[in-house]
């Protein structure tokens, strides 16, 4: 079966990537830009900054920064308003995945017209967005460079899973100096995030060799620096490198798609607001247990991988070598700490067994299995 890969058909990273994708976005003729991020980075003047070098350049701009950590569906429909009234003719995103997924949302809608609940599931948009720049802050959710955006649905408590190849943004921007910054629990949680999306990613039905190369990459890069950049924020090769990281991740999972981990973390952050780093890490070793029955081979591989790559991992299974590498980083232990309640146990697996991410997982679990693992990780 033919494979399609996908990714942004401009992409420029390491120090220095900033200041090479404002030459490049004045060079593509915009003349106005909606510049969507979140309060703290707006607060710390990162908004302004680029919105200052924008003006240089010949690009004006306005700034949405009401983006809230799961993007909800007021977040899109405030930002399409902002964008209307501005006249802005492209995005510009600026952090990490909220602010991108957001972005993807409001320009999605803005070319398409309806409502962004119009596109939830695969490939429903008829047209491209408007032109989109993803400037990224952390080193994890791949947001930046995928044709993923999720955004929370209010009113059913639900993370719906949009993944379509019209929200792929034109210009992916990772510059490790702005990532220097981020405190040490998201830098964790964000690079774990990366590493759940390598592992569905190498175990996916839909994995290919291009995809594996990215996966296997990924995952020896975080192995190696993760713990650094946790430990050492100003430490420019472990944040290099994690970005490095990331943006493979992005390239593997964007392709073969993901699994399980994914649909069960997104009815979480629906649910309760929970940072989908923490979950994603959180279920990633219950998940990938339950996969053993039919990707041992493959999990076994990633744990060797893992292993050879940190010397605390050494000789540790895969199960367990996730589980201490997320020690390691600080990650929190169960789902009972960040407040889950069994109660809603049912209700969380039903929903996950309709999130599109669950379709290349290596098995399809029955509504028990879900709720068995749910109960794993608690």
């Amino acid at each position: 079966m033919a494979a399609q890969f996908f990714m942004p058909s401009n992409n420029v990273i390491g120090a220095g990537a900033l200041d090479s994708a404002v030459d490049i976005i004045a060079s593509l003729g915009f003349k106005k830009a909606l510049i969507v991020t979140d309060k703290p980075l707006s607060d710390l003047g990162f908004a302004a900054q680029v919105a200052d070098r924008l003006k240089a350049k010949g690009v004006e701009s306005d700034i949405f920064d009401e983006v809230q950590p799961n993007p909800t569906v007021k977040n899109v429909n405030d930002g399409l308003a902002k964008l209307k009234a501005a006249g802005a003719d492209c995005v510009v995103s600026l952090g990490g995945g909220s602010p991108h997924d957001c972005a993807k949302g409001i320009a999605l809608v803005a070319s398409n017209g309806g409502k962004i609940e119009d596109y939830e599931g695969l490939d429903k948009s008829a047209k491209p967005q408007l032109p989109l720049i993803s400037i990224n802050t952390t080193a994890g959710t791949a947001s930046e460079m995928t044709r993923f955006t999720i955004i929370t649905d209010e009113s059913r408590h639900v993370k719906m899973a949009i993944v379509d190849k019209h929200v792929t943004p034109i210009l992916s921007v990772n510059d490790p100096k702005l990532m220097e910054n981020m405190p040490a629990s998201l830098t964790a949680a964000t690079g774990m995030d990366a590493l759940t999306h390598a592992v569905e990613a190498y175990v996916s039905t839909a994995a290919n060799p291009l995809t594996d190369a990215c996966a296997v990459k990924t995952i020896e890069l975080i192995a190696s620096y993760l713990p650094t950049a946790v430990k050492e924020p100003k430490n420019a090769e472990a944040r290099e490198q994690m970005a490095y990281a990331q943006f493979l991740a992005g390239m593997a999972f964007n392709n073969a798609s993901l699994g399980y981990v994914h649909a069960m973390a997104h009815q979480l952050g629906g649910f309760y607001d929970l940072p989908h780093g923490v979950c994603n890490a959180l279920l990633l070793p219950h998940v990938e247990e339950f996969n053993m029955r039919a990707a041992k081979a493959r999990l076994d591989e990633v744990g060797a991988i893992l292993s050879a790559n940190n010397q605390e991992l050494e000789g540790l299974g895969v199960i367990d070598a996730i589980k201490k590498l997320a020690g390691i980083v600080g990650i929190p232990k169960s789902l009972r700490e960040l407040g889950v309640k069994e109660e809603d146990f049912k209700v969380l697996a039903e929903n996950a067994m309709k999130d599109v991410c669950g379709l290349t997982n290596p098995v399809q679990p029955t509504l028990d299995e879900v709720i068995a693992i749910f109960k794993a990780a608690y």
